[in-house]
């Protein structure tokens, strides 16, 4: 697969009809389906997007289209699944933050996460790792939180983006720890990192396989990972818990559907998706990426759906952040 369609965009998909009368859609009647993945394109999202697709468009004798629906920090295209018609033939791909972020950070939002969706399942995860730069001298994170204390003035951590989830994800860290940190939203990871091998913020904290290759070569110092346990892709690097902070947190992505798709047509979308990300050459290339693949239940994704819904305010409230559209 080329990586210019490895990265590119989403997709939808089509599944096919068992029986006369089914509600769920035809399979090789020609007429295409959509995934939507309401960010650009470029990145995790988009490669999982992809991967789905074309796993179910040969195994379902399909035809896919791939459509990125961008703007207003996804709130468009997820706008979009949810005025489709309820018929299995528009998917949601997303993140975790349209879903259960995003009502505790803007005020009025165009969509109910809960009421205007139904889950299919939630197909990877993915967590967070704070890392420091070369003129850092702290080699675990309890250095790192002693070292802040004694030089104050250097507290200041980069994250991709203000009111994205590394960003509150450090606010945890920062009330757990007893530091005062100063927050700079970047425009992606790639420039944080920069600045973190330049000396020009101390603290970066991001996803972890943003990190993955620079720590490797040790051009930056990732101390710990969000996730309960160790990360897959950073096995040395102790959990936050590990390091002696009672934090976790980790994000994902998730398949939907408009509210009031019958639950045959749900059914059929879950074992058709969870087949996609547990086949070995999905797996494999979403690990490559820095991507864990699940695979879950309609109802347990709405579990999760919820749980984080409530991890996550808290952290948004004590953020301070207000979004600016």
């Amino acid at each position: 697969m080329r990586r210019r369609d490895f990265l590119g965009g989403t997709a939808a998909l089509t599944l096919a009809s068992v029986a006369t009368g089914s509600s769920a859609p035809a399979q090789g009647t020609g007429e295409a389906s959509r995934i939507i993945f309401p960010f650009a394109a470029g990145g995790s999202g988009d490669a999982l997007a992809r991967l789905i697709a074309e796993h179910l468009r040969v195994a379902l004798d399909q035809p896919t289209i791939v459509e990125n629906r961008t703007g207003a920090a996804g709130r468009l295209g997820v706008q979009g699944v949810k005025s489709a018609a309820p018929d299995g033939k528009t998917l949601l791909l997303t993140p975790v933050a349209p879903m259960s972020v995003y009502s505790h950070v803007y005020p009025t939002l165009a969509y109910d996460p809960v009421a205007d969706f139904e889950p299919v399942s939630q197909v990877a995860t993915f967590d967070f790792a704070i890392a420091v730069g070369p003129q850092v001298p702290a080699k675990t994170l309890k250095e790192l939180v002693d070292w802040v204390k004694a030089n104050p003035a250097q507290g200041s951590y980069g994250t991709p983006a203000a009111g994205t989830l590394p960003h509150f994800f450090a606010v945890k860290f920062a009330r757990a720890a007893g530091l005062d940190l100063r927050h700079v939203g970047y425009r992606g990871s790639a420039v944080a990192l920069t600045d973190l091998m330049g000396g020009q913020i101390a603290i970066v904290v991001t996803t972890t396989s943003d990190v993955l290759e620079l720590h490797k070569a040790g051009r930056i110092r990732v101390l710990a990972t969000s996730d309960r346990q160790p990360s897959p892709f950073l096995s040395d690097v102790p959990t936050f818990k590990q390091a002696g902070y009672d934090i976790e947190g980790t994000g994902w992505y998730g398949v939907y559907v408009p509210a009031k798709t019958p639950a045959d047509v749900v059914a059929k979308l879950n074992k058709a998706v969870v087949a996609a990300v547990q086949s070995q050459p999905v797996k494999e290339k979403l690990l490559a990426f820095g991507l864990v693949p699940t695979g879950t239940s309609a109802a347990e994704l709405g579990r999760i759906q919820k749980a984080d819904s409530e991890l996550w305010a808290p952290a948004v409230k004590a953020s301070g952040f207000t979004p600016t559209q």
